[in-house]
């Protein structure tokens, strides 16, 4: 089914894999798919339960310490654990690590929004029992992660004793040898208050250094009429145990608050304790009724339906479910690079927003898209303070890493040199706009951010030769470092600075009042704005007349090739055995660069450029990135090889599920799932959002039978469904449209199903 993803194995490595794999999570709130009972010692965990951008703070530690390097790092924090719930079957503990396992499934259901675990077990002793685990994270209640186990005793079992804990002793996971894990300070959470108060297990922490406090507010309730009951209360820990009759069966429910005063103020305990009454007399069933209907609106618009292959079915269903899981929907969260299942990148939000998650929601579920911009805009000041420190005089230079703003990469090579972000939120901004015409984001948040990341290509460029040019800066490809005129920069800088024209003249005509408003808070004159004009305009894009491509940057094409055939397979990622200046020396690629740069801004460059520039980067990347196949399958088909684009969407859609790049267990690749759905939609479908409007050029994969999504597009709901010879358009709400079809304007009525050759 491909609703639902199963897994059954207990060995080491695929615990700490399903861990990621089975995590549930609502934006807000995630915890990893542990065992309740945990494991053996002998087994490795990363048990963790996460809330979006709560984090704490860490002295970042330098050998030599220059000027604007990042005084501290800002990590997401593993914070109270909730999940222990032990059984005991007279004097045996239950443990999948002992006895025998007669059956194990493990599922998460991706339409109905839990995560189950039914187990059938003999002790060592020869006690039987079957144990049905359920858990959800509420998608209604974002603070409630609620529990439910069912215990059927089988035979020769006199006594069930669970044990519930709520513990406040927690750590982060840490791997000395990955860079892209934390590697220190495990522990920055400190517990500041323990208590029982009448059915409540309560336990709050505190941050080190940012003093943000997080509770956990615990009830629990068990479908007996008599059983024994008692609590204790250690230096971290509320635990509470039930003693039932071990002749018949027993269902145990237990209910988990989370508050923190990023969002519920000070008063964190009391906020959590008024949504445990507001739950009082939920059943989990009546939980499991909410995931439905939330799920259901939510598949109505983003499933997509390929016909023809289970697995691939199943991939994107798997990464559009854990995106929703992972996508923060508050003015404080965005998404990080690992979502809310695991520590890899330390909960840092990145570019992978903009340029591979945004899009996916941009068109399913705006209002998510619209939350994601918000968070960005929420950081402006800080990303202007940024821009100070790094010598700038005006303009906005947003952080590379970060949760709440600061600047947290201390590798300034692949890290602050970044400048791209900048325009790459520029472009998610534009993209917005272009989707939903929402004129009040427009005034209220698009025309400051475009007006001060246009300042800062003024400052960071100069004019030389008539031409624009911007030195020193690292494009998205981490192998080639602090470069002069990186190809994707420019173009984006260029796309930045044109559009930040266009939103001022818009203004001048719409809101003449708020711009003059606006203009006298940044200090904005037209000088300024025929500034962006020229640089835009002069914008300097590299081009190598003897191969007919788009060089990298000025140098890239001066250095000798990486002889990657020959490369020992165990040498991947490069990254991680090669020093940084020995790849700097020659031309191999992380990643999509100046490929990206054709998929995002495809009207720079004629179609010859684009596909010679395709067939050359290609050989010289390594893919070592998990954005980068992605967007070679994206390519692939706008440039018509259908075989390669489908070979590259397959190494995305599977990537997290059979772990390809070995380090899942760390978390989810979040900017790879996005793109498993820009393969899709941007890729086999050919959609391209532009001021003109929408427009697809459909080519269906020879492997599959059909494909099926739908897309919001300016209040309108549209459902595209390609097969083999033909397309069909359907306009399912909204408004009568216009979209152009492989160059061929065509006009949608609602109820209209528009059946075209491809």
């Amino acid at each position: 089914m491909t609703w639902k993803l199963t897994k059954s194995e207990i060995d080491n490595q695929s615990l700490l894999l399903d861990e990621s794999l089975l995590s549930i999570g609502n934006g807000y709130l995630g915890v990893r798919g542990n065992f309740e009972e945990g494991y053996k010692s002998a087994y490795s965990s990363i048990r963790g339960t996460y809330i979006n951008a709560f984090h704490d703070e860490t002295e970042i530690s330098y050998g030599e310490k220059l000027h604007a390097f990042p005084d501290i790092q800002q990590k997401i924090l593993n914070v109270i654990d909730a999940q222990t719930i032990n059984i005991y079957l007279d004097d045996e503990q239950f443990s999948l690590f002992d006895g025998e396992i007669v059956q194990l499934e493990r599922n998460l259901h991706m339409d109905a929004g839990y995560a189950e675990r039914i187990v059938h077990w003999k002790s060592a002793k020869g006690k039987e029992v079957k144990i049905h685990f359920k858990r959800l994270i509420s998608l209604v209640t974002k603070e409630l992660f609620a529990i439910e186990v069912k215990i059927v005793p089988i035979s020769n079992i006199q006594l069930v004793k669970i044990v519930s804990i709520v513990d406040g002793n927690v750590s982060n996971f840490v791997d000395k040898n990955d860079p892209r894990v934390a590697s220190g300070h495990a522990t920055r959470l400190h517990v500041a208050e323990i208590r029982k108060e009448e059915n409540y297990s309560i336990v709050k922490n505190i941050t080190y250094a940012t003093k943000l406090e997080v509770a956990c507010v615990s009830s629990s309730m068990i479908d007996k009429n008599e059983y024994e009951y008692s609590s204790k209360l250690t230096e971290s820990s509320v635990e509470e145990t039930y003693l039932c009759n071990g002749n018949e069966p027993i269902q145990f429910t237990k209910y988990n608050v989370y508050t923190d005063t990023l969002r519920h103020g000070d008063a964190i305990i009391d906020e959590a304790l008024a949504i445990q009454q507001q739950l009082k007399g939920t059943s989990f069933e009546g939980l499991l009724l909410k995931q439905k209907e939330y799920l259901n609106k939510f598949w109505s618009t983003a499933d997509v339906k390929i016909n023809g292959d289970a697995s691939l079915q199943e991939g994107i269903r798997f990464n559009l479910y854990q995106l929703l899981q992972s996508v923060g929907k508050d003015p404080v969260s965005n998404i990080a690079a690992k979502g809310l299942s695991g520590e890899g990148y330390e909960g840092h939000y990145f570019w992978d927003t903009e340029i591979y998650i945004f899009p996916v929601f941009l068109m399913t579920n705006p209002e998510i898209a619209k939350n994601l911009l918000i968070q960005r805009y929420s950081i402006l000041d800080s990303a202007r303070e940024r821009a100070k420190e790094m010598g700038h005089k005006k303009g906005a230079l947003f952080p590379w890493r970060t949760i709440t703003g600061p600047e947290s990469s201390a590798f300034f090579p692949a890290g602050t040199a970044q400048y791209h972000i900048s325009a790459d939120i520029a472009y998610s901004y534009i993209q917005y706009y272009l989707v939903t015409v929402d004129e009040a984001f427009l005034r209220d948040y698009m025309a400051e951010i475009l007006f001060e990341t246009a300042r800062l290509w003024i400052d960071v460029g100069h004019m030389k030769n008539r031409l624009f040019r911007i030195d020193s800066v690292t494009g998205p490809d981490e192998y080639t470092c602090i470069v002069n005129n990186n190809y994707y920069t420019n173009v984006m800088a260029k796309h930045n600075l044109l559009w930040a024209v266009k939103a001022y003249n818009l203004l001048k005509v719409k809101n003449s009042d708020l711009l003059n408003q606006l203009s006298d808070k940044l200090n904005l004159s037209e000088l300024e704005v025929s500034e962006w004009t020229d640089a835009g305009e002069k914008m300097y894009l590299p081009y190598d007349e003897k191969h007919k491509i788009n060089a990298q940057d000025d140098s890239f094409l001066q250095k000798d090739r990486w002889d990657l055939e020959n490369t020992p397979k165990d040498k991947f990622p490069l990254l991680l055995n090669y020093h940084p200046l020995t790849l700097y020396r020659y031309q191999v690629c992380k990643q999509a660069d100046t490929v990206l740069a054709h998929f995002l801004l495809e009207d720079e460059q004629d179609f010859e450029t684009m596909n010679n520039s395709y067939n050359y980067y290609e050989q010289i990347t390594t893919h070592d990135s998990s954005l980068s196949s992605c967007i070679f399958s994206v390519m692939a088909s706008k440039l018509g090889d259908k075989e390669k684009a489908y070979e590259y969407f397959r190494k995305t859609a599977r990537l997290d599920l059979e772990n390809t790049h070995g380090n899942t267990k760390d978390g989810l690749h979040m900017a790879n799932m996005g793109g498993t759905w820009l393969a899709i939609v941007y890729g086999f479908a050919g959609l391209r959002v532009k001021e003109s409007g929408l427009s697809l050029t459909p080519s269906l994969p020879e492997h599959w039978d059909s494909l099926e999504f739908n897309l919001q597009y300016q209040n309108r709901t549209l459902t595209i469904k390609m097969e083999r010879s033909t397309v069909t358009y359907s306009l399912i709400e909204g408004d009568s449209i216009s979209i152009s079809h492989k160059g061929e304007i065509i006009d949608l009525e609602i109820g209209e199903n528009m059946k075209l050759a491809v």
